[in-house]
């Protein structure tokens, strides 16, 4: 597999992938986000900061709403990346065909890939609470991680010792597709969020619904371009990476 570097590149291969494999992208989004929306939502719907109003600690109250925000939001999108690389790369061999849905649930390692997910989300939070700059750092360095625990079958650690090797030499390359993704996701969430509140009220149900459809439509192009971004920097670096599958057939 040649590697294909170039940004705009990269950017046009998420696009095409995301077209010709959402009829498997999505509903696997549907399996992790529908539960997971509820834990998203809960610190949305209460304004995590409020927590210290009217008392003496109102900063240890932002710290909070920062960690509890960027934790919650980040949780699950790690997790659902890594089982978006079994469904376009299907590491484990077999007939050469994409699995099928219930094949990469069954193929999904779930305690490495929810170790992953929560340290990267914790680490990437206490970064953004320590000046902003750590957090932006852990999470370009560290954020490869998922997508190589399933791709080349690493534990966590290993993991992410491998994500920091890919991405190093290539910051910038990992910078200018992951965050502009993670950034406008979140805007758009943001911003359905806000519409559902003026349409359907301030209530729970509303904002775990909002957060749910957001991250279904939206977190498959975070995943794909966190795979794709993992496969050529394999290739760069090794010479060689396993390749996309042919996406599945019309039926």
């Amino acid at each position: 597999m040649k590697p294909a570097l170039g940004v705009l590149s990269v950017y046009r291969r998420i696009w095409r992938t995301y077209l010709v494999w959402a009829r498997s992208l999505l509903p696997l989004a549907c399996l992790v986000f529908v539960p997971l929306g509820l834990v998203h939502a809960i610190p949305v719907h209460y304004d995590a900061t409020q927590l210290h109003a009217g008392t003496g600690f109102a900063l240890v109250g932002l710290l909070l709403a920062i960690l509890l925000l960027t934790g919650a939001g980040l949780l699950g999108e790690v997790f659902y990346t890594g089982a978006v690389a079994i469904a376009l790369t299907h590491p484990d061999g077999g007939d050469g065909r994409p699995p099928t849905l219930l094949q990469v649930v069954r193929m999904v390692r779930y305690p490495t890939l929810i170790a992953i997910d929560i340290l990267f989300g914790v680490l990437v939070a206490l970064g953004l609470v320590a000046l902003v700059v750590p957090g932006v750092l852990l999470f370009v360095y560290l954020g490869l991680a998922a997508p190589v625990a399933e791709i080349e079958q690493r534990g966590w650690r290993d993991a992410f010792r491998r994500s920091f090797r890919l991405v190093r030499g290539r910051f910038w390359l990992v910078f200018a597709v992951l965050v502009p993704i993670e950034l406008v996701s979140d805007g758009l969430t943001d911003l359905a969020t806000a519409g559902a509140h003026s349409l359907l009220g301030d209530s729970l149900i509303a904002a775990w619904l909002t957060d749910t459809a957001s991250n279904i439509v939206l977190t498959p192009f975070y995943a794909v371009a966190a795979v794709l971004l993992t496969l050529d920097l394999i290739a760069a670096r090794d010479g060689d990476a396993p390749p996309l599958h042919s996406p599945p057939a019309s039926r």
